[in-house]
């Protein structure tokens, strides 16, 4: 029987192009990280949540309100490689989830399903989720990652592009990326000790890096969209939701 543990794992960042200290700004007198972490410790198939930081005011915040926190480099390049370098120290950590510590509105349902599609699948290296877009505009927007997959739910490609591209209108539906991810320990250890891969380097889109490599990624479709925060319109729509 596998008794290695679950964790989500949160890297925060203080700095942000666009809202910087983002983690510390507080509704209804909890920072953003707290709202996170708070989120993630009520979900069930977890046994412990870290917080991953390179920011001591981050970190101080994280320590004031009771949660496992842990300092990293400051040198890292992308979120994956910041937990990586926090399961690194933990041997008794199998299954990863890469948490972003700015969707305080994620559901819990979500992260159970990223949990299964890595934890109880055999073949699958990493999870993640998608949604169904129905907006010709967003299917054409850059920012949105694209995904599609087979019929076993393992992703095939992800784009900034709209694919697959329609030869034929209406013959196939177009899903979204969300930017969750489970991993198996040692899939997020070989990920990030890999080359980046020339198609992650044409899309900037680092999972490219895992399935060039020929990882696999377990994929599952959700209805609901979690709002991040990633300007300061975000964060008052959100503080007004949170304080009415």
């Amino acid at each position: 029987m596998d008794n290695k543990q679950t964790a989500i794992i949160i890297p925060a960042r203080y700095g942000s192009s666009r809202l910087e200290g983002k983690p510390l700004l507080e509704a209804c007198g909890k920072p953003i990280i707290q709202w996170v972490w708070e989120k993630a410790k009520q979900t069930p198939l977890v046994d412990r949540v870290i917080i991953a930081t390179d920011d001591e005011r981050i970190f101080n915040a994280c320590k004031k309100f009771g949660a496992e926190v842990e300092m990293t480099s400051t040198e890292h390049k992308s979120g994956s490689d910041r937990i990586a370098e926090v399961a690194r120290k933990h041997p008794e950590i199998g299954y990863i989830i890469n948490l972003q510590g700015d969707e305080p509105l994620i559901e819990q349902a979500n992260i159970e399903l990223v949990i299964k599609g890595v934890k109880f699948d055999e073949k699958a290296d990493i999870s993640t989720l998608v949604r169904e877009i129905k907006d010709e505009d967003e299917v054409n927007n850059p920012n949105l990652v694209k995904c599609v997959f087979d019929f076993n739910n393992y992703a095939m490609y992800f784009s900034r592009s709209k694919i697959p591209f329609e030869r034929n209108i209406g013959k196939s539906k177009f899903y979204g990326h969300l930017g969750i991810y489970g991993y198996k320990a040692e899939a997020l250890f070989k990920m990030t000790e890999l080359s980046q891969a020339p198609y992650e380097m044409a899309e900037s889109l680092e999972q490219l890096r895992a399935l060039q490599n020929g990882m696999k990624i377990k994929v599952a479709i959700v209805e609901n969209v979690p709002v991040g925060i990633d300007t300061q319109e975000d964060f008052e729509k959100f503080k007004k939701m949170v304080e009415g």
